[in-house]
């Protein structure tokens, strides 16, 4: 792991200020038995958090991420306050393991939290209290730590970091892999409930005005897992399509196109999301495929139509007889 500077005295001594401050904060009674993961994507520019529980939604509670500064999870008898003030402490230049005994120094029950931590390079950490209740441990390497309490065994963190580790694909692809993992050795002992994945990247939000690129949570389910690949599989294509009309209203069409393109890959029976597709191109010069692009939209929901009359973005195919047509 790289050696992280120490940040300067004022600088920690006024990030301390805040962290007692925030101590005192609201605790909840009982234990966040859970499994997680925080991880980052060097190459991507991502920072996430998964996490499994039989709890009622766990991804309101456990994950806490700032896209550039790193990602916290908190848990066991946790207190929520680790997740904001550990990001500030990340961001103020402290290493995970300093961040970690911050927070642990100015609590009032430190033995039964438990926490991953994951910082802007990659160094991470994960901590787990003596008084948590067992089976709980956790596991950690460069850009990633696992954790998990009231677990079947020690095989549930095992096979999370392995899944992380060997699976391809994007950060959230690769954070799901690993709590299905874990779940497939027994997860949490009471059973199943909740699960989550939070990915964040900067300007990746709707509009480009916030940094969560993925946000999805399923709070009370059967099978949360079957349930959460399926909203990922929204995630992903939302991700790309937020990327892209940030993109296309900044003026940079033809940076928005390939982003456009995926969404319409991942999600061909979206009429919507053909739509933009149409705009997209046509905004990059692509007038042909553009059309093809709008019938498709207007095969799959023809009240968009009605838009595609009056929309300003696809004003240049006004008067084009095959529009004409297809918008009649």
């Amino acid at each position: 792991m790289a050696t992280r500077r120490s940040p300067v005295t004022v600088v920690l001594v006024a990030v301390l200020a805040v962290t007692a401050a925030g101590a005192a904060a609201e605790r909840p009674v009982g234990p966040v038995a859970t499994f997680s993961i925080v991880a980052r994507d060097p190459a991507a520019g991502e920072w996430g958090v998964g996490v499994a529980s039989r709890f009622f939604a766990v991804g309101a509670v456990v994950p806490w991420a700032k896209a550039g500064v790193g990602a916290v999870a908190t848990q066991s008898f946790m207190n929520t306050t680790f997740g904001p003030r550990g990001l500030d402490l990340l961001a103020a230049g402290l290493s995970p393991e300093e961040t970690l005994k911050v927070l642990l120094r100015t609590d009032d029950n430190p033995t039964r939290r438990q926490v991953g931590i994951v910082a802007a390079d990659g160094a991470s950490t994960t901590y787990t209290g003596a008084d948590c209740i067992p089976w709980a441990g956790g596991r950690h390497g460069v850009n990633y730590a696992v954790q998990g309490n009231i677990l079947t065994g020690e095989a549930v963190v095992v096979s999370m970091e392995k899944a992380y580790v060997e699976t391809k694909g994007t950060l959230a692809d690769r954070i799901y892999a690993a709590l299905v993992a874990g779940d497939a050795e027994g997860g949490d002992a009471r059973g199943r409930q909740s699960a989550a994945i939070l990915v964040v990247h900067a300007g990746a939000g709707y509009g480009g005005y916030t940094d969560r690129a993925i946000d999805i949570r399923v709070d009370d389910h059967p099978d949360p897992f079957g349930e959460l690949g399926r909203l990922l599989r929204f995630g992903q294509m939302n991700y790309c399509w937020n990327d892209a009309w940030t993109l296309f209203t900044k003026g940079r069409a033809a940076e928005a196109l390939p982003p456009m393109e995926k969404a319409a890959t991942l999600a061909p029976d979206n009429p919507e999301v053909c739509y933009d597709l149409a705009v997209i191109r046509l905004a990059a010069g692509r007038r042909v495929e553009s059309l093809e692009a709008l019938r498709r939209a207007v095969a799959l929901n023809p009240k968009l139509k009605a838009q595609a009359r009056g929309d300003k973005d696809l004003s240049a195919l006004s008067g084009d007889t095959a529009f004409e047509t297809l918008v009649k």
